[in-house]
């Protein structure tokens, strides 16, 4: 678990992962949170079942690397928002993150602020050299937390825009 003076970040366990996918406000109640309406994206749930879940309750790998954390704000007693690593750090010690914020709190700052602390956690991991990121061109709220967080444009494909944040 990690925190700023606004969130907290918690990795969730493999239990805990499958009360998020049921969505029946028992991972809410198991923090102390108020209950919330998550709308999994059809990305996000295809991710869980194939690949977050299978990789949680795999003893050989990171969790921390194959997990969602929560992003819980203190002052709302809400979860906000999720974020996650793609794997574990790459041969050349490259994460790719993921995140995305419910829709009720949006445009309040959230997500730049978790994207800046998991980034510094990060930097902490001694096999972490960088961080990549993919956004839609037309997601400007997106590619704006990267941008406040020190990630440069590197690429893009199509309609997708690639990020690196190198330490």
């Amino acid at each position: 678990m990690i925190e700023t003076d606004r969130l907290i970040l918690r990795p969730l366990t493999h239990k805990q992962l499958l009360k998020y996918v049921k969505d029946d406000h028992s991972l809410e109640k198991e923090f102390n949170l108020l209950p919330m309406k998550k709308n999994i994206s059809p990305e996000l749930q295809e991710a869980l079942k194939y690949s977050i879940l299978p990789n949680v309750s795999d003893k050989d790998k990171d969790y921390l690397y194959h997990t969602l954390w929560t992003i819980i704000s203190k002052p709302d007693h809400s979860m906000v928002g999720d974020i996650c690593f793609v794997g574990e750090p790459d041969q050349n010690g490259e994460i790719e993150i993921g995140y995305g914020t419910y829709e009720e709190f949006r445009d309040k700052g959230f997500m730049t602020e978790a994207v800046g602390r998991i980034i510094q956690w990060a930097k902490e991991q001694p096999n972490v050299k960088s961080v990549f990121a993919s956004t839609t061109k037309d997601n400007v709220p997106s590619y704006s937390v990267l941008e406040k967080n020190g990630f440069i444009h590197v690429g893009e494909v199509d309609d997708m825009l690639s990020w690196q944040l190198k330490f």
